[in-house]
């Protein structure tokens, strides 16, 4: 009889216990076979929004629907059998009232089995976030830049850069924390506010575009790989898969157009005549 070890999932109070400890690794995924790549080196996957731009094509996340994020969130899960997974909530989903934010994001966590959602927005969402939180669904904030604002903010700009604009957005941290996040997104914001945020707080930070001081960090996996050809400034790239893979499909284009198909003279071997 064999025994196989089963990976154990990091859990919500895991990454909770990261404040001011070990930083929180993350990244965001969309699919079954990245995940799987991913697992053994992150802490957390984000399924998030950005999917409409990264997967989809859109110019901003603002057109990602519930069903794509239940789509992709549960191909993710396939893959990923350590890591926490969470999954963003779309825009139109849950701002409107606490009770349609707690049905949209039940049905999130029970069709795709992630193990929490990440919703934007600060002192404004902080009666959704106890809402959803006290009925067992586990939620990140994100506050900063928020994209699915970004008709607001006039496009996606840094926060924080003028010190008059801080304790909004300290008040929006605060709110998120007391409201029973476990953890927060901090995106694009100056670094001095960040980590007056952080050292405020007593949940993880999670910076996108932030600061060091932030107990953790996350970034969109295709930026870091080098698969935007217009990556955010603050990314750094880890590879260049964008150019490898041109360079690849180019290679091959010219094997087909040539006749030249490596291994096809062995795939289908011909009988010798007897």
């Amino acid at each position: 009889m064999s025994v196989q070890t089963q990976l154990k999932r990091i859990t919500v109070p895991e990454i909770r216990g990261h404040k001011g400890a070990k930083p929180v690794v993350c990244l965001t995924c969309y699919h079954a076979h990245t995940a799987k790549l991913l697992d053994n080196y992150v802490d957390l996957m984000l399924v998030g929004d950005t999917l409409g731009m990264v997967i989809h094509g859109m110019e901003t996340t603002l057109g990602v629907t519930l069903e794509m994020m239940i789509l992709h969130g549960q191909a993710v899960m396939r893959g990923a059998k350590r890591a926490l997974v969470v999954v963003d909530m779309p825009f139109g989903t849950y701002e409107e009232s606490p009770e349609i934010a707690f049905r949209n994001a039940s049905r999130v966590m029970k069709e795709t089995g992630c193990q929490a959602v990440k919703l934007e927005g600060g002192s404004r969402m902080a009666e959704t976030i106890a809402y959803l939180t006290k009925r067992g669904i586990p939620v990140v904030g994100h506050i900063g830049m928020t994209p699915q604002s970004v008709q607001v903010f006039g496009g996606f700009k840094t926060q924080g850069r003028s010190e008059s604009d801080w304790p909004a957005i300290e008040a929006d941290a605060k709110a998120v924390a007391e409201a029973g996040a476990f953890a927060v997104v901090l995106e694009a914001m100056a670094e001095p506010l960040a980590a007056r945020i952080t050292a405020q707080i007593s949940i993880p930070t999670i910076g996108i575009g932030a600061s060091p001081a932030c107990d953790g960090q996350i970034l969109v996996m295709e930026d870091m790989l080098g698969l935007n050809p217009n990556p955010p400034k603050f990314v750094r790239e880890y590879a260049q898969l964008g150019p490898a893979i041109e360079a690849a499909v180019r290679s091959y284009a010219e094997d087909v157009r040539a006749r030249a198909f490596p291994g096809a003279e062995n795939v289908y071997p011909m009988k010798k005549a007897q």
